[in-house]
């Protein structure tokens, strides 16, 4: 081919360019991308200006603070938004009009526009980075599908492969897809509405702090297993399906999960017996301590007294014994040794120490008054301890015999009382 023939063919495609690029069908495309570009920017405005959701930012103790961040935040998007919403009417107006008929550039516009906002969304509302990939690999790609208008053609492929069956129904693709959408959006809600219920329900002070938790764990259960439901109802699986999804978990209890369903029915139990509740000062069989913090559905967390939390399978409060300080009374009695020079008047010592303990705040009268007893007679002097009784526990038992000891201390030392140390004899040949 000579450089004739080809520059000939190169006019003639040219021409046929500029006679398409001036057909009204062309312009009219191009008109409708300017006026939307136009337009967009000046309704997001007006609706931002004329709804507060979108104009003012939430206080923190608003009602419903989680949906109205997520509204908030969406304020930024509406530009975006009504640009693809724009695009998408234009498209439909162009395609109806029998002289135009043709929409491919708008949807070309509306296609740029959708996934420029579908990524700002993802940018803006995923904060982990590998979910982040997930939802760009996946909604970017969908929404394009849908735009260009092959989302039927997707839609009957995924309904009509079958992966499995469950019982008489066939499990398509678009039954998991359902699936993991809405068990993802469902359970995301049912997290929030959790925290939120057992919050209102543990702050019901008319109620016994033992209700109390039964009561919100319950609530949990019914939560999840209402959310379990509407979760196969929207995903199309049928509720028969619960049989087998329930003998694949019995299969599993059986294979390995025991120790998962032990922990779970003993943290049913804890709750119902009221063994143990929470505010429960409890020592472990390994000796650790602390309060009891919350009682969850695999374990109980205890908090030591130097705020460190220890997570307790709760088999060990059904299996194991353990001390439960403040099971039925939350006074205690407590212990402080000393030891006094064998010249002091014992007789004397009760008068002198009792009425100085009793002036501490927290010592009791009852059960029992203070008691001074005499315990043995040691190498360097006379073994004395103080019983008394205090109500609850304040960081730990120490902080009542620390207390105690200071006063026993400071009466000594003032009545010139001697507390003996360890003293030798040496004799020389």
């Amino acid at each position: 081919m000579n450089s004739d023939v080809m520059e000939a063919r190169l006019r003639e495609a040219l021409e046929q360019v500029l006679i398409w690029v001036q057909s009204p069908a062309f312009l009219a495309q191009v008109g409708a991308v300017i006026a939307a570009l136009i337009l967009a920017p000046l309704l997001a405005r007006f609706i931002r200006k004329g709804i507060f959701l979108f104009r003012d930012a939430p206080a923190e103790d608003a009602k419903l603070l989680p949906a109205r961040q997520i509204i908030f935040k969406a304020g930024n998007f509406l530009r975006a938004v009504m640009l693809v919403g724009l695009l998408a009417i234009f498209a439909a107006i162009l395609k109806a009009v029998p002289m135009l008929g043709q929409d491919w550039l708008v949807k070309l516009a509306q296609s740029l526009a959708l996934v420029f906002l579908i990524y700002r969304a993802i940018k803006t509302f995923v904060a982990d980075p590998l979910f982040q990939k997930l939802a760009t690999w996946t909604l970017i790609p969908l929404g394009l599908i849908m735009v260009l208008g092959y989302g039927d053609d997707l839609s009957a492929f995924l309904s009509g492969t079958t992966v499995f069956k469950m019982g008489e129904a066939d499990i398509t693709l678009m039954s998991l897809i359902r699936l993991g959408i809405f068990g993802a959006l469902f359970f995301w809600l049912g997290g929030i509405s959790n925290t939120r219920g057992q919050a209102a329900i543990r702050g019901q002070e008319s109620l016994d702090s033992g209700v109390r938790e039964i009561v919100a764990k319950l609530f949990q259960i019914i939560l999840f297993a209402v959310l379990t439901v509407l979760v196969l109802g929207a995903a199309g699986i049928p509720l028969s399906g619960l049989v087998v999804v329930f003998s694949a978990v019995a299969l599993g209890i059986g294979f390995g999960l025991q120790p998962i369903a032990a922990n779970f029915v003993s943290g049913l139990i804890i709750l119902f017996d009221r063994s143990v509740r929470v505010g429960d000062f409890v020592v472990l069989p390994d000796g650790q301590e602390g309060f009891v913090e919350a009682i969850n559905m695999r374990n109980t967390v205890v908090e030591t007294t130097d705020g460190k939390d220890i997570m307790v399978p709760n088999t060990k409060f059904t299996e194991e014994a353990y001390e439960n300080w403040t099971h039925k009374d939350p006074r205690q009695r407590y212990e402080v040794h000393f030891m006094v020079s064998y010249t002091t008047d014992l007789d004397a010592l009760e008068d002198m120490l009792i009425p100085e303990v009793l002036k501490h705040p927290q010592v009791l009268r009852e059960p029992e008054m203070p008691d001074l007893e005499f315990r043995s007679f040691g190498e360097n002097g006379v073994n004395m301890a103080i019983e008394f009784w205090c109500e609850g526990v304040d960081d730990g038992p120490n902080k009542f015999t620390s207390d105690v000891n200071f006063i026993v201390w400071r009466t000594l030392r003032d009545n010139g009382v001697e507390i003996p140390f360890p003293q030798r004899v040496v004799h020389t040949k």
